[in-house]
């Protein structure tokens, strides 16, 4: 898991996660409601990982994990798209 520190309404220290799965989320979630499209597999990437974000407030340890967006091959695209996401910079934690 990679974390990182943004700045909601500018004050308010927010934590960005990216988390890697190794099922497709969005998929799973459309074969549990019978709402895949004819022929639809999963996206992993070669090694069966998907990489997903979770940027909102309000999200707290003990919780499910929801994403904020679809899955990402890879860590640096998924950074990449939290940030494109947010309105201020992400500060990642090494």
């Amino acid at each position: 898991m990679v974390e990182g520190t943004w700045l909601y309404s500018g004050i308010v220290p927010t934590q960005v996660r990216v988390v890697r799965l190794d099922y497709d989320f969005w998929f799973a979630i459309g074969q549990a409601d019978d709402d895949l499209a004819p022929g639809e597999t999963p996206g992993l990437n070669v090694e069966g990982h998907l990489y997903y974000v979770r940027h909102k407030p309000g999200w707290s340890e003990g919780q499910p994990f929801w994403p904020d967006n679809p899955g990402y091959l890879t860590v640096p695209e998924a950074k990449a798209a939290a940030e494109a996401m947010l309105p201020v910079a992400v500060e990642w934690r090494l």
